[in-house]
């Protein structure tokens, strides 16, 4: 045999092919999610595997939303420091959400920062509303939106990513608005990285824990229903490289979160390639990615079945094990490390890049507020019925318990019933006289955490 046909390139082109011949009969394991790696100034496909399938996107819905607002903030139709209202239909959300109640103001710039950070449901509710006048209008702008930008396979029936069949997008499609998010609004950059937000006493931090723990992260967001499993999209920069990398369907937080790591990690390690690099195909950029059509699939039963534990957006359980190589691994025999780093190595505690930013809101008028802006909020038994409600000088008005449902408030007046009392019984008042407040004999209740409800998918 020819010196030549045992060189290491030939190896290399050999077992090149033998892979592919093998992926390509053999099949790969199955894998329930979508990857895609690409540069954001370039749009160059990286890494990619099932990057064109449908999928339901969950809250990163919430940056389409941030990209309509922003829109209609750069068209001049509103400000960021215009205030929009809660209404009845942002408080029926289900959480993750702030649970402010109906009538409570606040201004655009707060209403982003909390919905991108704390994910509120309920906020990006109010945005729509604030902007597009209604859910259904909003939702019109956010499908126009992504024809424009070349977003073929999504489509949007609601700001917030809550469960419908019909929200749908793709890791593609996601890819495609982050770089327009990127390139369009590049003075806005803050809205999607800010490590936490502080609302009275209380401080929320990002769920996207990429932030924080690996070097460079400065974005975007992260989503979880389950029909969709843990999704993220996320940004980061080294030396003036940006890269984005999307996760769809991932088993858990930790998991999505050390994923996209990986994949960031490889993509900054020019070494990775090296002097190889030819040997791997082009994949192009992401607009030319080829869309599939298929339904999104449906991850139920695998992410929240039967003696399946989540925690919803805050779940940031390790990573499960067994998870299936894809074609793209079969580069990792040429390239090495391309999957095989060490999970352990690439999440850290990093420095703060910043404090937490505060946030506040215009309460109702008459609800008193501590010194530092939050709610009091007291709970009180009545008929056996627990409810929460918030103390104040002239009236009280219920505030949302930490579930999905909430309340009407309580006229005062109704309340205000005649007490009957033995020592009263003895001593005969004044016909003039007004009975006492029930309240004046009733003992005084403990005060209740005023936080929001942790996020139940």
């Amino acid at each position: 045999m020819p010196s030549r046909f045992a060189s290491p390139i030939f190896r290399a082109v050999a077992l090149f092919l033998a892979i592919g011949f093998a992926a390509g009969f053999g099949g790969r394991s199955a894998s329930a999610e979508a990857l895609l790696l690409v540069e954001a100034d370039t749009g160059k496909v990286l890494h990619a595997e099932n990057a064109t399938y449908p999928w339901h996107p969950a809250s990163i819905s919430k940056l389409m939303t941030l990209y309509v607002t922003l829109h209609a903030v750069k068209e001049g139709r509103i400000g960021l420091d215009t205030l929009v209202s809660v209404s009845e239909n942002a408080i029926a959300q289900a959480p993750s959400k702030m649970g402010f109640p109906v009538g409570t103001q606040m201004t655009v710039d707060n209403a982003i920062k909390m919905m991108m950070v704390k994910s509120a449901n309920d906020i990006a509710v109010v945005l729509a509303e604030g902007v597009g006048g209604s859910i259904e209008k909003f939702s019109d702008e956010m499908n126009k939106a992504s024809a424009r930008l070349g977003m073929t396979q999504s489509s949007w029936v609601n700001p917030n990513g809550l469960p419908a069949d019909q929200q749908i997008t793709s890791a593609r499609d996601m890819a495609i608005l982050a770089r327009a998010l990127i390139r369009e609004f590049p003075e806005y950059d803050l809205y999607w990285h800010i490590p936490a937000i502080k609302f009275g006493r209380h401080i929320f931090r990002n769920y996207n824990k990429l932030i924080g723990h690996y070097p460079g992260a400065d974005g975007m967001k992260t989503g979880f229903i389950c029909a969709s499993g843990y999704n993220l999209v996320s940004t980061a920069t080294r030396n003036g490289k940006r890269l984005i990398a999307i996760v769809l369907g991932a088993p858990s937080g930790r998991a999505r979160t050390e994923t996209a790591a990986q994949m960031l990690e490889n993509g900054f390690d020019s070494g990775a390639t090296g002097a190889l690099s030819w040997l791997m195909p082009s994949l192009g950029t992401v607009d030319a990615l080829t869309p599939i059509a298929a339904a999104p699939p449906d991850l139920r039963d695998q992410i929240c079945g039967k003696g399946r534990r989540h925690r919803g957006e805050d779940d940031d359980e390790p990573a499960s094990a067994g998870n299936g190589e894809s074609t793209s691994a079969a580069y990792a025999s040429l390239i090495p490390n391309f999957r095989s780093k060490d999970k352990g190595t690439l999440l850290q505690d990093l420095p703060p890049s910043m404090p937490p930013i505060a946030v506040s809101v215009i309460p109702v008028k008459g609800i008193k507020t501590e010194p530092d802006g939050s709610p009091v909020v007291v709970e009180k038994k009545k008929k056996g019925r627990k409810t929460v409600i918030v103390r104040t000088h002239k009236q009280k008005t219920e505030k949302p318990e930490t579930t999905a449902t909430i309340k009407e408030s309580t006229p005062p007046a109704a309340a205000k019933k005649p007490a009957k009392h033995k020592a009263n019984a003895k001593a005969a008042a004044p016909p003039a006289e007004k009975p006492k407040s029930p309240a004046a004999h009733k003992k005084k209740p403990a005060a209740a955490d005023a936080s929001p409800a942790k996020p139940r998918t």
